[in-house]
């Protein structure tokens, strides 16, 4: 047992699936930045849709909960719904997660992973190459940045934080548009958080373009919970409850069923703490849709149509749009292209078996890859509980 299993990715998915592997005796090499995502893709300020009872990174150890990091640091504690985690303070959870556990992570960049007889040749970019026994992606968020094809089309060299149209995940600082007329396209909580905090961080003005003619949504405050619904770390709700707890069902429901469920659960709704900031703060065009974007003289101008089928133009000085996610194997080219043809795309994603494991042997995915077949609960890090557990419990039988 002296050839290591290669985990990718270095957050909440990465370090948990790790742990786990190094509690069953696999040895194990991890590679990444500790918690990039969240601590260079995620604006200064934001705070946390997920209640503490989410946000605990799973581990067979005991003693790296949430609330432990806080006790070891002297932090407040976040126990109660009604308690709002910040970023910077997750983050800094992650970091003590990984200096514990974790303490040989390798921040070096995976180049190249090829299938070669018997295991994996991966290729860093130090200039080491070794084998691999198995192969663990848990590479969150990196390279699913979604754009519409709408904005695209204005933006021929992509979406960028210093041109016309950005991506959210492109941004840290949103000082940086004070002064500035900003639209941000969508509805769901990054959207909504990310037009609050340019509007507290000084930008002339902020709109909100969103399709629902509802304008937007935010979701019920811990004592507005239904009662009689099974409580769960979203709210309390049975399809909440069977999404989350029973997540190994998921991967049996048809492909279009699935792909509607993850795109839809948990869908976009603000979270209940962001309302007041939100109101009075930022405007909100509801009912329209981006049919056509360009840029004159520097500036992004957007054609939106109406329900009724006008359409009208609103023009700023940035488009920032918070459009989420969605996987692509192509964005993964870290990856042999022999692997990603080989690799079976269902519902959205890989197609995983039980254990978390691919259609190519040894080549295993985690975190929101794993959501076209395990459900929505993937997107968040208490789906780490369901994911570390089967995913080491699968390597460790078949090493």
């Amino acid at each position: 047992m002296n050839t290591p299993v290669a985990v990718i990715g270095a957050g909440p998915y990465g370090l948990s699936t790790a742990a786990h592997l190094r509690a069953r005796g696999v040895p194990v090499r991890v590679f990444g930045r500790p918690m990039v995502s969240w601590r260079e893709h995620m604006p200064a300020g934001m705070l946390l849709k997920s209640t503490p009872m989410a946000s605990s990174i799973d581990t067979p150890q005991a003693g790296h909960s949430l609330r432990d990091f806080c006790d070891a640091v002297g932090e407040r504690r976040y126990e109660s719904d009604w308690d709002i985690i910040p970023v910077e303070t997750f983050v800094r959870y992650g970091d003590w997660f990984q200096q514990r556990l974790v303490p040989d992570l390798e921040q070096v960049r995976v180049v190249s992973a090829d299938r070669r007889a018997g295991g994996f040749e991966v290729k860093l970019d130090s200039g080491e190459q070794f084998r691999a026994r198995a192969v663990v992606v848990a590479t969150g968020l990196t390279g699913f940045a979604r754009l519409p094809r709408e904005l695209a089309a204005a933006v021929p060299d992509g979406p960028s934080p210093t041109g016309p149209v950005s991506h959210s995940s492109q941004h840290h600082d949103l000082s940086v548009f004070a002064g500035r007329d900003v639209v941000v396209i969508g509805a769901g909580q990054s959207a909504l958080e990310s037009a609050v905090l340019l509007a507290e961080n000084g930008a002339r003005s902020v709109r909100i373009v969103a399709r629902g003619r509802t304008a937007v949504g935010f979701g019920a405050p811990p004592d507005r919970q239904p009662r009689l619904r099974p409580r769960t770390p979203f709210g309390n709700a049975w399809s909440l409850y069977a999404f989350t707890y029973y997540a190994g069902g998921f991967r049996h429901l048809p492909a279009p069923a699935r792909r509607y469920l993850v795109r839809r659960v948990l869908g976009p709704l603000g979270a209940w703490w962001l309302r007041e900031r939100f109101v009075g703060r930022v405007q909100v065009t509801a009912g329209r849709q981006v049919v056509r974007a360009r840029v004159e003289d520097g500036r992004p101008v957007l054609t939106l149509r109406g329900p009724d089928g006008r359409t009208g133009e609103l023009a700023a000085d940035h488009v920032l749009a918070a459009t989420g996610y969605q996987v692509d194997l192509a964005a993964m080219d870290f990856l042999g292209q022999g692997l990603r043809t080989g690799v079976v795309v269902s519902g959205g994603g890989p197609r995983l078996d039980a254990g978390f494991g691919s259609s190519v042997p040894g080549l295993y995915f985690t975190g929101l890859p794993a959501a076209a077949s395990f459900g929505p609960v993937m997107r968040f890090v208490c789906g780490t509980e369901f994911a570390s557990r089967r995913l080491a419990g699968a390597v460790a039988e078949a090493y």
